[in-house]
């Protein structure tokens, strides 16, 4: 799967499950580390590993296996690494700790309106 179709994909997949602030950033010409960031809130430790889960099946059965998987333990960052496409799924606390939002605000912000129906 294409990077951008597959950021999109997970935006849609985290917000189905009700995710808050799902963001996409396109930092493949400021970074080497992939093509997009994907970032979501959930409302609690519950709700990020409920959806890290979810996002990890769906792509699964679509014939796109993870390539790694940290912070599962840590109840407020889960990071899901697809090669082009990474994915942080936050608590509040952890997001606005962390605050990636700002430290890669030099990427490219994908308006919502590609790909979220709300």
């Amino acid at each position: 799967m294409e990077a951008k179709a597959l950021a999109i994909t997970a935006a849609q997949i985290l917000d189905a499950k009700k995710a808050d602030q799902v963001r996409l950033i396109d930092i493949s010409q400021i970074s080497t580390l992939g093509d997009y960031f994907v970032l979501a809130t959930g409302t609690s430790g519950t709700h990020v590993k409920a959806l890290a889960d979810e996002l990890e099946y769906q792509l699964k059965e679509k014939g796109v296996p993870a390539g790694r998987v940290e912070g599962y333990r840590s109840n407020s960052w889960i990071l899901l690494d697809y090669e082009s496409v990474i994915i942080h799924i936050f608590t509040p606390e952890a997001r606005a700790f962390y605050d990636l939002d700002r430290l890669w605000q030099d990427g490219i912000p994908v308006d919502p309106a590609e790909y979220l129906t709300k």
